[in-house]
């Protein structure tokens, strides 16, 4: 993939799933036996080129997914190097017994991406939201979950995945005009979370697109004279348990923000590592607090939910002493 500063900012106004659709295509002109499968989501996932260019490259099961993992695992143990997507939720609570025994168990290697996950598609309603995601996979063992801050790391990310040994869970959120985090290349490795802004006071840990919300409230925090150190956690599992402990070591309050119920997802691995340590700060979980609420606009839903900066500055703010 050629990353300039022109091909981010289209990538960033075409959002994380459209530019999803361009790196699978710019990977199958080097991976020789790379082969996606669908569930009747080939515009949706940004893949209609995909599929005209490399129709041998290309499976669409129709809405069938518990079926496409099957199909999936199949192709894995004949030596294919997989990628597997529809929408988030179908992708992977519907898949969940499939995921379990085909891809832990049986440990073919498989890159899922979930597409529109968060509450991306609120005026869906939360039958298309995803708050769950990341709390399932994260019990199944040997698979990894990323969740990338931006559109270019959603580049990145599915080249680390596809080109990885292990089986991966990528969840795609935020929409179209995705807020650009990354302004040129860097180096992403996975279970190895990124620094963004250094701070004394306060460590926010977040993924996905509260990665961008983040920084706008460490910004913020700071006219308060609240200093914030900002890490994008891209990866969920493994977490980067060496940023906990410098955080822990060196921060008076901990942040989770996350496009997730606040049960199972980035908060709950942070705070699982954090009990281990012979000494650490208080931590604010902020995400969906366990709830489904009514559906609306993306916008409408971070802001009922607290995920705006704002928002993420008023709970911060509350909560530190």
């Amino acid at each position: 993939m050629i990353i300039n500063e022109r091909n981010i900012k289209v990538w960033s106004t075409i959002g994380s799933r459209a530019t999803f659709g361009i790196a699978t295509l710019e990977l199958a002109k080097e991976i020789e036996n790379l082969m996606v499968l669908t569930c009747d989501v080939s515009t949706s996932a940004g893949l209609d080129r995909y599929r005209k260019n490399y129709p041998d490259k290309y499976v669409d099961l129709g809405i069938a997914e518990q079926n496409m993992i099957g199909v999936a695992a199949g192709l894995s143990s004949e030596g294919y190097n997989v990628i597997t997507t529809t929408f988030a939720p179908f992708q992977t609570i519907r898949c969940c017994e499939q995921i379990k025994v085909n891809i832990g168990y049986m440990r073919q290697k498989i890159c899922m991406v979930g597409i529109a996950s968060g509450l991306a598609l609120g005026t869906l309603g939360f039958t298309h939201c995803c708050i769950e995601d990341v709390g399932i996979l994260r019990t199944i063992p040997g698979i990894k979950i990323i969740s990338p801050a931006d559109s270019l790391e959603t580049v990145k990310a599915l080249e680390a995945a596809v080109k990885s040994e292990d089986s991966t869970y990528i969840r795609l959120t935020g929409s179209s005009n995705n807020p650009i985090v990354y302004k040129e290349d860097y180096k992403f490795e996975i279970g190895k979370s990124i620094q963004l802004k250094d701070g004394n006071d306060i460590t926010i840990f977040s993924a996905g697109a509260m990665v961008f919300n983040s920084l706008e409230a460490a910004e913020k925090l700071e006219k308060n004279n609240i200093s914030c150190r900002v890490v994008n956690m891209h990866t969920i599992k493994p977490v980067d348990f060496e940023a906990i402990e410098k955080a822990c070591s060196s921060s008076k309050l901990i942040v989770s923000v996350e496009e997730h119920n606040v049960i199972g997802g980035l908060g709950s691995a942070i705070a699982e590592h954090k009990s281990k340590l012979v000494k650490s700060p208080k931590q604010l979980m902020i995400g969906v607090n366990d709830t489904y609420s009514k559906g609306g606009s993306y916008k409408f839903l971070q802001e009922k939910h607290g995920l705006t900066a704002d928002k993420i500055v008023d709970n911060i703010l509350n909560n530190f002493n």
